[in-house]
């Protein structure tokens, strides 16, 4: 059926700059079809619903950088981009205490629906983008834009800003170093999270692909403004120009993955 929601929103931008930004859980938004799954519209005002801040920071930083952006139109609640298509957390019936009522029960017919009508257009919009970039002879480096809350189950998040990746570290560590250097934050390193994950956004695009690639996760409580946002895109900008520049960025080298074997594309 199609009720004309668009589940990916493209940025343009030049693909001979090498580097291609991409936004996961950019918005909460959900098709009419679906109604508000039973939740409060409280609910989508959370961090269950998008990573709030994180579609501002990233179409800053597009518009600054003058790079392309694949950013998602739906919220994380229907489905969640950043798990591979048989991770059993597509799709949760329960976040952060939360039951999503239109989400439990769900029929393998409705998950697979899901996945076809939102989740796999935007990947296939990040493989477009990608196989671009690379006929046209730039290897890419990709800068995920996430964020985070600053409390979990009560206790406090010490850092303001993180790092997550998996076993290739042309990307995060010298971004790490520009962070640090700034001595204005607590900078994390696969802090709050684990950036190895089997099958997420990084894995299949650029482990599998090995393309150089870091993941930011942003305190929420810092980008929840536009002002913040703009604030942090122009932090980072500089920085990412910088690290960019670097030609291990662009080349590929498999370099593997912690989460096992990786069959490379």
């Amino acid at each position: 059926m199609d009720d004309g929601f668009n589940p990916v929103e493209m940025i343009a931008g030049d693909v001979s700059r090498g580097l291609v930004l991409l936004c996961d859980h950019a918005c909460n938004n959900l098709p009419a079809e679906y109604g508000n799954l039973g939740l409060g519209e409280e609910a989508f005002q959370r961090h269950i619903a998008y990573d709030i801040g994180a579609r501002d920071v990233t179409l800053a930083l597009a518009a600054m950088l003058g790079v392309p952006a694949v950013m998602t139109t739906f919220s994380r609640l229907l489905i969640d981009p950043n798990r591979g298509e048989d991770d059993p957390t597509i799709i949760m019936r329960l976040s952060d205490g939360t039951v999503i009522p239109g989400n439990h029960p769900i029929s393998q017919d409705e998950i697979k629906r899901r996945i076809e009508r939102f989740h796999r257009p935007y990947h296939m919009a990040i493989e477009a983008l990608l196989g671009e970039a690379l006929r046209e002879g730039h290897v890419p480096a990709i800068f995920s834009i996430h964020s985070f809350t600053d409390q979990w189950k009560g206790v406090a998040r010490p850092w303001e800003v993180a790092l997550l990746w998996d076993n290739d570290p042309r990307f995060t560590l010298p971004m790490l170093q520009e962070l640090r250097a700034t001595q204005r934050f607590t900078v994390g390193d696969n802090e709050p999270y684990d950036g190895a994950l089997r099958n997420d956004t990084m894995f299949r695009h650029c482990t599998a692909r090995g393309l150089a690639h870091t993941l930011i996760e942003i305190r929420q409580d810092l980008i929840g403004t536009r002002e913040g946002a703009m604030e942090w895109a122009e932090l980072l900008a500089p920085m990412l120009e910088r690290v960019n520049a670097l030609g291990a960025l662009h080349e590929i080298r498999h370099m593997g993955s912690r989460t096992g074997p990786v069959l490379p594309l």
